[in-house]
């Protein structure tokens, strides 16, 4: 074995006992969100006819397009690579850049690999490790895809499964390049989260402006691949070329250099700070580390609110008499009434307040747990070695991540308005009724954290689990006791006629404040990270 390489089955399989509980339950949930769809889809739209007219609805509706693409088929299978294959493939890039980030630049800028690479392991060993990790993971969704989808067609179900874990081994080798450029882990997965983002752009640019996925600018996407891979519908297997042909070079640059720098370098080191400090309070610390995630998700929230503002007067025109879709909308967003444009309109918005408010959650439970990346990395010790107690150096963290979920709301809800063009008082109340549940499941963090920050990760479950409720829950029909599950199924579904009860609102921050209580009284009593 070359020398370079030494250690990398031992290394993998560490990465894998160390993810044996995320990844099987990513893979699980992004595999299921596409399984899933044929079964609701076909309640939906149950005659080729239905199909039919809801395929030509949504290829002339042009943001519906810039959503979620063009329709390239009536089948049910077409419908679910049309509805749910970007979004499988995002789940499976993120899950990839969070797995490849974890186990290379994390594992150096917490000193871990220092220690491992005393032993007989090869300088591109932890690079290989990590990149065959998420070649596991991404293989797994595609099996899962191509077995739950082979009933709707054994070919056009391979051919997704294919594209979505492609994306992923994509976006795992953008991370590898990443973590070889940057100093922080926080740092790579941003950069890699951003060329996520800008690939969304470029797709929804592409399709709103031409039908078929032809644009030029969908072609520059690798999300825009996956939606002309045309699984179910003629499939082009010669796509998936251009994944391997993407993933060959980016794993070349990675592995290049990864043999050109020293452990624990980059080749985009820090900046030095002042020389003297200019951060007086352990708040304004947090801030300072915390401020570019809190503009990022506040800027993403913002475009999002526009794109989906915009989309809420045609939710009438797309549902037609379509009963199935009403019911869903009602079960996600509110009453949509007996047909009236307006409530129809009303419960599109409600129900994407509340999926800005699902999706608020994951970033309480990243803000919150800043806190355990700051105490396993070592830089809480130096800090709270000086006046600064844990309780303040703690509650600046959390003052950011509650205030900031508060501000990202508060800009999804701008974003509404503007993109429907209505009065943004409503709209803007809507996200924010969001808050408590937000609150709720950042408190949990910040209790784990407290109380037993070995499992502190399992508050990304929790926010996981209210996420996948509320999104594909309606659809499936599941019990209201189900549903009842996620803190967001007792807030109210605003804007509409439904009169503003306060009580689970008060409910839920009390709840939200007695959690966060008790984790700052259990982090006061325990031990620190050594």
């Amino acid at each position: 074995m070359n020398n370079g390489l030494a250690g990398t089955g031992a290394l993998l399989r560490l990465a894998l006992r160390r993810d044996r509980v995320m990844m099987p339950v990513w893979t699980l949930v992004t595999a299921l969100m596409v399984v899933s769809m044929p079964g609701s889809l076909g309640s939906v739209y149950a005659t080729a006819a239905e199909r039919a007219r809801a395929a030509a609805s949504m290829n002339a509706n042009s943001s519906m397009r810039a959503l979620y693409g063009p329709v390239f088929d009536d089948s049910l299978g077409a419908l679910t690579a049309w509805r749910g294959g970007v979004y499988a493939a995002v789940l499976a890039a993120a899950m990839s850049l969070v797995i490849v980030v974890r186990h290379t630049r994390e594992e150096e800028e917490t000193g871990r690999q220092e220690l491992l690479s005393a032993a007989m392991v090869g300088r591109r060993a932890p690079l290989t490790a990590a990149l065959l990790a998420a070649l596991v993971a991404n293989a797994c969704v595609a099996l899962l895809v191509a077995a739950g989808l082979a009933g709707q067609g054994a070919p056009g179900a391979v051919a997704l499964g294919l594209a979505v874990a492609a994306t992923g081994m994509f976006f795992a080798c953008t991370a590898a390049i990443a973590a070889q450029l940057t100093e922080s882990a926080r740092a790579a997965k941003g950069i890699t989260a951003a060329a996520l983002g800008a690939a969304f752009v470029l797709k929804a640019a592409g399709d709103a402006g031409t039908g078929g996925g032809r644009s030029a600018l969908t072609w520059a996407s690798p999300l825009g691949w996956v939606e002309n891979v045309r699984a179910f519908a003629a499939e082009r297997w010669w796509v998936l070329l251009l994944f391997a042909a993407a993933v060959t070079v980016q794993a070349g640059a990675a592995y290049a250099l990864a043999g050109r720098r020293d452990l624990g370098m980059s080749f985009l080191p820090s900046r030095p700070g002042p020389a003297e400090g200019r951060l007086g309070t352990a708040g304004a610390l947090a801030w300072r580390l915390q401020r570019g995630s809190v503009l990022g998700w506040s800027a993403g929230f913002l475009i999002a609110g526009v794109v989906f503002g915009g989309m809420a007067d045609g939710a009438a025109d797309l549902v037609g008499d379509n009963d199935r879709t009403r019911e869903i909308i009602e079960r996600m967003g509110g009453q949509s009434g007996s047909g009236a444009q307006g409530a129809l309109t009303d419960a599109f918005l409600a129900t994407m307040a509340g999926m800005f408010g699902m999706v608020a959650a994951l970033y309480a439970v990243s803000a919150v747990l800043r806190l355990s990346g700051e105490e396993s990395g070592g830089r809480a010790e130096p800090l709270l070695a000086n006046a600064v107690g844990r309780l303040r150096w703690a509650g600046g963290h959390l003052a950011v991540a509650f205030g900031g979920s508060a501000l990202i709301l508060l800009l999804a809800g701008l974003g509404l308005a503007l993109g429907h063009g209505r009065e943004p008082g409503a709209v803007i109340g809507a996200t924010l009724a969001q808050l408590p549940a937000v609150w709720l499941i950042g408190a949990l963090a910040a209790l784990l954290y407290g109380a037993v920050p070995q499992y502190a990760a399992a508050a990304w479950g929790v926010a996981g689990g209210a996420l996948a409720l509320g999104w594909v829950g309606p659809a499936l029909n599941l019990p209201q006791a189900v549903l009842n599950l996620s803190p967001f199924a007792h807030l109210p579904r605003l804007p509409g006629a439904q009169a503003l009860d306060p009580a689970p609102l008060l409910v839920l921050t009390a709840l939200a404040a007695a959690l966060t209580a008790a984790g700052l009284g259990t982090l006061r009593r325990r031990d620190m990270i050594a």
